[in-house]
């Protein structure tokens, strides 16, 4: 499915271009956007490397790996970001990023949701999962909103810029995100 455009109230995912590295890479540069991410803060290679990959990927046949561009008013804000993990068990895994200056206005969830619906109604998956940062109360709460529930502490499951992190792991199924629609 290429190219994809999600349309939410607010908040438009659309697939990535080479002319936004400037907009990522002010987002993805920010040490304080990224304290809580498995990547960054990006070097400019870095963000090069992933417009590069997003593109690539939004072609691939079959496309595992939907990484969106969150625009707002036209303006390109953050991403968001839906992962294929098993056709089989029809599983996918979600995560978002916002520039820091658009914190705190909803955006997250309403990006997080239009991946979840994309998952659900278009790709046909059962579960989507996310992992955040325990310490990341703001993510904590964008999950708990979109109406996934925690399922689990995963200690020290990932090593972040030379740390052992823990994560926690929360995920929807879609007969009960269907249920919230009602």
């Amino acid at each position: 499915m290429f190219p994809v455009t999600l349309r939410g109230q607010r908040v438009t995912l659309r697939e990535f271009t080479a002319e936004d590295f400037p907009a990522v890479h002010s987002y993805g540069g920010d040490p304080e956007v990224t304290r809580y991410t498995l990547w960054g803060p990006n070097e400019p290679e870095d963000t090069r490397g992933f417009l590069a990959w997003a593109m690539q990927s939004a072609r691939a046949e079959p496309r595992t790996d939907y990484s969106l561009a969150a625009q707002v008013d036209g303006e390109l804000v953050g991403g968001a970001h839906l992962a294929i993990l098993s056709g089989v068990h029809a599983a996918g895994d979600i995560g978002y990023v916002l520039r820091r200056d658009r914190w705190g206005e909803g955006l997250a969830q309403e990006a997080a949701r239009l991946v979840l619906r994309l998952g659900f109604q278009e790709l046909g998956l059962h579960r989507v999962q996310a992992t955040c940062d325990p310490q990341n109360a703001a993510s904590r709460h964008v999950l708990e909103r979109i109406g996934m529930r925690q399922e689990g502490h995963l200690r020290e499951n990932f090593l972040v810029r030379g740390r052992w992190r823990d994560s926690l792991l929360y995920a929807v199924l879609r007969g009960e995100w269907e249920a919230d629609l009602r």
